[in-house]
């Protein structure tokens, strides 16, 4: 019996022996996976001149792709749809910039005499109202203003704004550049990445490519139409109301609406702040309606009706994907953040062997739509 009892109080060590050794190369190996990630990061953060425009190339790739297709087969050359494609594109993107431009140009300074005239308004209705504010207190707040306004270190500021002027034009051009090849031999660098592989991972790794590059076009496609749409409405209300810099603050809605919960808000409590300075508070006060009506309108209707189940993320998810990408790449990096996450997510499924119509089931996806 001691025997026995001997046996099996050393086949419980080994067990456990085994078990603790197994967590601990598992262990190992996600400090691997974390320090390869760090690393990697690391990598790209000194390269973001390279990287942001690579991957904004690849997703505009994504949306626009089935239009060279779809050239493709009705006739038109390979290099012909391609560069027709990107030719209307970048000819969209410059007329906007253009307008969007001369607009600030010609009412700039008038947005700045209103808003001067609003502000003086402003210091005599705190001065008449039954707040403690003195005299005193109101002229040190408007030194102060003028202060940050007319601060110093002018060439500093003059030099920061060239080099970044020269920053985004260097990203503009190469991210053409790569969208342009992209557009054309995309088909070529995926078979020539993937062309090491055989079997049932090269199946994988094609269907997961097909995944991904599905979902972050139609998700970029979507968001596009659900922007125009709110830059339409939001807009017309600018215009009708007669705010000034209408056309940027529309074009600036936009895009907005690329940074999912945060976008609309931001861009949508800005249109009421140049509504309250250059027009009044009637304006800012209908302008803040027509927003919020709108999305609400955005987030009932338009997105599932649009988006269907190309991406519904979690918005747990959303606001991490957010985050990360803010602090690594700024605004651009919270722009790219959501259709890369929902694309990598849909590659990981398609890996891990969960059918497309599963996602919902998932956590990480919901259901609606």
């Amino acid at each position: 019996m001691a025997g026995r009892e001997h046996a099996l109080d050393e086949s419980e060590r080994v067990r456990w022996t085994h078990s603790l050794s197994r967590t601990g190369e598992r262990a190992r190996s996600v400090l691997y996976i974390v320090a390869l990630a760090v690393v990697v990061i690391f990598g790209l953060l000194q390269v973001t001149v390279v990287i942001v425009p690579l991957l904004l190339a690849l997703i505009l790739a994504a949306a626009i792709s089935p239009v060279v297709t779809w050239l493709r087969h009705h006739g038109w050359p390979s290099g012909l749809a391609t560069g027709a494609s990107f030719i209307a594109l970048v000819a969209a993107f410059g007329g906007v910039l253009v307008a969007v431009v001369l607009a600030i140009q010609a009412q700039w300074a008038s947005l700045v005499d209103q808003a001067g005239e609003r502000t003086g308004d402003l210091w005599s209705t705190l001065k008449s109202s039954p707040l403690p504010i003195t005299d005193q207190t109101l002229d040190k707040a408007q030194e102060s203003l003028r202060g940050m306004l007319a601060s110093g270190q002018t060439g500093d500021k003059a030099l920061a704004g060239a080099a970044m002027v020269s920053e985004l034009t260097t990203g503009f051009i190469l991210m053409a550049v790569i969208l342009f090849f992209f557009l054309k031999d995309g088909r070529a660098m995926w078979a020539f990445c993937i062309q090491k592989l055989r079997g049932r991972q090269l199946a994988k790794v094609r269907v997961a490519g097909i995944r991904a590059m599905a979902v972050l076009g139609g998700y970029v496609r979507g968001t596009a139409i659900v922007a125009t749409i709110d830059a339409v409405l939001i807009g017309a209300c600018l215009l009708i109301l007669q705010v000034p810099l209408a056309l940027p603050l529309t074009v600036l809605i936009f895009l907005g609406a690329f940074v999912p919960i945060l976008g609309a808000t931001v861009t949508g409590v800005l249109a009421a702040v140049v509504a309250l300075l250059g027009v009044g508070p009637v304006a800012a006060v209908i302008v803040a309606i027509v927003v919020i009506v709108v999305n609400q309108l955005e987030g009932n209707l338009l997105q599932p009706l649009v988006m269907g189940r190309t991406l519904q993320i979690h918005p747990l998810v959303v606001l991490l994907a957010l985050a990360t990408g803010a602090v690594i790449a700024g605004i651009l990096g919270a722009i790219l953040a959501v259709p890369l996450t929902a694309a990598a997510w849909a590659a990981l499924q398609v890996w891990a062997g969960v059918p497309a119509s599963d996602a919902g089931k998932s956590g990480l996806v919901g259901g609606r739509g």
